[in-house]
């Protein structure tokens, strides 16, 4: 639409923001501003807007009046509103959704690589496994009305293909979105512990939800079938991945804590050691004025003096 808005709301404020009316007066076609039409002892008072032949035409300029203009260009700018709301709301649920994708690559590509590095990866674990648990509720949510009340919805149910037809206000769920329509609507199907698909059913003719009725739902198209065996995959990738971490996790765990034994075994060890050379070094002495049986003089003789004390030297 190319219609210049700030021009009309101009033009609609100067001609006085009132509403106007069609009426016949003396004979002839006229386009009033509304209640201004008096008749008192046969005098006739109107504040004529326009003096209109065609009767098409006149009824047009009357609805097509200042007021109704205004009310026209202000929900324009409300509608605008909220859609901007929207899309900024979707661009930002994709942008977390892409980026704990690439996160969770991120890590798995690192561990696979360089075990040693796995040591690091603890604290990410932390956030990783946090990130997976939004995605995990997400998907979730996706597969359950009763969870996207007033929330963005996908414009194509995720299991039977159908797009998205409108909001509808449902007596337990709160406003849910349904896919179908225009006779019947659907909600999204959700699984029960047999594995089986059921929906509820909005009635457009009946004007309401069909109470105590749950369709159960047999896919017999192909490709709404590949869509629902995609689903299952990504669900159990998902798991595996966690699974995957919480071994990795452990692992970490466990070569941490031999890591201390070592390191406290080592030092043990190494105190006693010390300890030893201490008490040797407190029993061996220089002799002064030593005797060389050897005849070398380059080295004095170390005596023992427990040694010497037992042969009676």
């Amino acid at each position: 639409m190319t219609t210049d808005k700030q021009a009309l709301r101009e033009v609609a404020e100067k001609a006085g923001k009132d509403k106007w009316q069609a009426r016949k007066i003396n004979g002839d076609f006229f386009v009033i501003r509304h209640g201004s039409y008096e008749k008192q002892y046969g005098i006739t008072s109107y504040q004529p807007v326009a003096e209109i032949d065609d009767k098409a035409v006149r009824d047009f300029v009357a609805m097509a009046n200042p007021a109704a203009v205004l009310a026209l260009l202000d929900e324009n700018i409300q509608l605008r509103r909220e859609k901007d709301v929207t899309e900024a709301v979707l661009s930002a649920m994709r942008d977390d959704m892409r980026q704990a994708r690439e996160q969770l690559k991120a890590a798995e590509h690192t561990a696979a690589v360089d075990h040693e590095a796995a040591c690091s990866l603890v604290e990410e674990n932390e956030e990783l496994k946090s990130k997976l648990e939004t995605a995990e509720k997400q998907i979730v949510e996706l597969s359950s009305a009763a969870n996207v009340n007033n929330q963005w919805k996908p414009e194509v149910c995720p299991v039977t293909g159908r797009r998205f037809f409108m909001w509808i206000e449902h007596p337990a769920l709160g406003y849910v979105p349904t896919y179908g329509g225009p006779f019947d609507s659907y909600t999204i199907p959700t699984r029960d512990s047999d594995g089986e698909f059921s929906c509820e059913r909005y009635d457009h003719d009946f004007g309401g939800w069909r109470e105590g009725e749950c369709i159960g739902l047999y896919l017999t198209d192909d490709d709404e079938q590949c869509r629902v065996h995609e689903l299952e995959q990504h669900i159990a990738e998902l798991e595996s991945k966690n699974g995957n971490l919480r071994t990795i996790a452990h692992e970490q765990n466990e070569l941490a804590i031999r890591a201390n034994l070592d390191s406290i075994n080592d030092a043990a060890e190494m105190d006693g050691l010390q300890k030893r050379i201490a008490e040797l070094e407190a029993r061996t002495v220089i002799v002064s004025d030593p005797f060389y049986p050897d005849g070398d003089t380059g080295y004095p003789l170390a005596v023992n003096v427990s040694a010497c004390a037992a042969s009676g030297a």
